[in-house]
């Protein structure tokens, strides 16, 4: 939603950014990329994703020094565990890994699109606009409620080789790269929801317990 957002998909992704999205994937990468990997569910994913009331969800992540072959080899184990469970983000901090690393494909049903590797992110400037949108997570599987964001962010990082990178991003993407950055932080998507009324009710709906829920200070 975002979505499943750590993300589960959502059947009306925007064609037109999902193609930006890629074309700015591709750039920044090699183009033998050593974490492609199929976007096909396994039957044994390499990584636990962490559900709601774990403390590693709560952990600040720490930045990443060196990229090497062994970060490479998690970032393909993420994306690995990402699509098998459906979603379009996934965070360090979600499989127990406290570490500022990301990996994004919100173009999922295409094949051949990029999937989007982020090292150490930092959101530099946030737009003016904010719009709602319903989110989701993968690792608060069946919640979904609506969230306030910025529809437009700035973005600094490392690629999986890497190399600084900059970007724009709106829509869809700009909401996602915000959301799992908050992982990074250990911050939920749940704490960002306002109405705490309907939040109760589909945690309580799907066993989830509102005290592991740390609302935000607005």
């Amino acid at each position: 939603m975002l979505v499943s957002y750590s993300l589960a998909i959502n059947e009306s992704l925007n064609k037109i950014v999902a193609n930006q999205f890629s074309q700015l994937a591709r750039k920044s990468r090699n183009n033998v990329s050593s974490t492609k990997v199929k976007k096909e569910a396994i039957e044994n994913p390499p990584l636990e994703i962490f559900k709601l009331g774990s403390e590693t969800l709560r952990t600040e992540a720490k930045r990443i020094s060196k990229v090497d072959n062994k970060l490479r080899d998690l970032a393909r184990d993420m994306l690995k565990s990402m699509y098998s469970a459906k979603g379009i983000g996934l965070a360090g901090p979600q499989v127990g890994i406290s570490k500022e690393l990301l990996v994004i494909d919100i173009n999922f049903e295409d094949s051949a699109a990029e999937p989007l590797i982020l090292i150490n992110p930092e959101i530099t400037a946030f737009g003016s606009t904010l719009t709602t949108y319903e989110e989701g997570c993968l690792s608060i599987p069946g919640i979904y409620l609506n969230v306030v964001r910025p529809s437009t962010i700035k973005l600094k990082f490392r690629d999986e080789m890497g190399r600084p990178r900059k970007m724009n991003a709106d829509g869809l993407l700009a909401r996602c790269i915000q959301h799992e950055v908050d992982h990074l932080r250990g911050v939920l998507f749940v704490d960002r929801v306002t109405s705490t009324d309907e939040l109760k009710k589909e945690l309580t709906k799907e066993g989830y317990k509102m005290k592991d829920v740390i609302p935000l200070q607005t």
